[in-house]
């Protein structure tokens, strides 16, 4: 008989309505019964918070790992943590880069209200639940699982605001599907290795800048009086920047402060290529190119590398890229 741990922190799928709007109240007994136990396994349940997941903090997150973690050590075969949709992807890959156990760490969550007349909830943690507790979900790292699939926590994205198919991974798929009681794999995701990061210290701070046409370094500059320790752009296309962006960027980086690029685009990497702002000036000049990340991930990826590494941060994060990127090459190579 397996054993599942169950951590409810609020979020859509614990919503009710109410005068002033959704707030989430319902707590993880309640949405354990609506959902029900796969068969043998046993399901205990705690609560860390009810509410949104647009008012979680970083401390927040670092608990609510810190308690999964904890969780495993002491013997359960999967923990499922329901969460708001808005900032799941962030919280499920902070997970990640800290996981280092086989056994999986679920998110799940909704897009409909618990006293909706037809809540998506109690399927996706029934399916969670599943996923948590079957061998197929072991040595996958932090999963995802939502409206029938399940993604590694890498790459993930909210794409839809409603609709119930809410998450996708672009350019990569789902790893496993669930279909009533069964769970079938479709991929084996690559998994780098986990920062001994300090889940009880603050993480540094590290924002993220937008690029729109015609932007100016205003938001960066601001970014930076408010004590920001490294910075994400969100680019344009394969990694650009506005020449005058660019230009700061190396300032900032000439001076010490690590700066990450990402692109606003939602599939595919960033790439050296264009000159005159472009991506091959920003690396050329010390920026460090993340990939596939998103900014979000990518915010998170720096921010854990500052409290690695704080002298040296950008090597923690080329290393962790490059190991990533190694493994996935011998998975796919595998896989081929």
């Amino acid at each position: 008989m397996g054993r599942v741990q169950l951590l409810a922190t609020g979020g859509t799928i614990a919503s009710r309505h109410g005068p002033g709007g959704l707030a989430a109240r319902t707590p993880a007994a309640e949405l354990l019964a609506a959902a029900g136990s796969p068969a043998g396994v046993t399901v205990t349940t705690s609560d860390l918070s009810t509410v949104g997941s647009f008012a979680l903090d970083t401390s927040d997150l670092r608990g609510l790992v810190a308690e999964a973690r904890r969780c495993l050590v002491e013997g359960v075969d999967g923990v499922v943590v329901t969460h708001g949709t808005d900032t799941m992807e962030e919280s499920a890959y902070l997970a990640d880069l800290v996981h280092d156990d086989p056994r999986p760490i679920v998110f799940t969550g909704a897009q409909r209200p618990f006293d909706s007349p037809a809540p998506d909830g109690p399927r996706n943690l029934a399916d969670a639940l599943r996923v948590a507790s079957t061998p197929a979900a072991r040595d996958l790292g932090v999963l995802l699982c939502f409206d029938g699939h399940v993604f590694a926590a890498r790459g993930v994205r909210k794409v839809e605001t409603l609709r119930s198919g809410a998450f996708a991974a672009p350019g990569r798929g789902p790893v496993l599907r669930v279909d009533g009681d069964a769970v079938t794999s479709l991929a084996r995701p690559p998994r780098g290795p986990a920062l001994p990061l300090d889940l009880a210290a603050d993480l540094p701070r590290v924002d993220v800048v937008p690029l729109y046409l015609g932007a100016d370094d205003t938001l960066l500059r601001a970014a930076v009086a408010a004590g920001a320790a490294g910075i994400v752009l969100q680019a344009f296309g394969a990694g650009n920047a506005t020449p005058v962006v660019a230009a700061t960027v190396a300032d900032l980086v000439s001076g010490g402060l690590p700066v990450l690029v990402s692109s606003r685009v939602p599939s595919g990497p960033v790439a050296p290529l264009y000159t005159g702002g472009g991506g091959a000036d920003l690396a050329r000049d010390g920026a460090l190119l993340a990939g596939d990340l998103s900014p979000w991930q990518a915010r998170l990826l720096l921010a854990a590398a500052l409290a690695v590494s704080p002298d040296d941060p950008l090597t923690v994060v080329a290393g962790h890229l490059a190991a990533w990127n190694r493994i996935r090459d011998r998975v796919e190579g595998v896989q081929g």
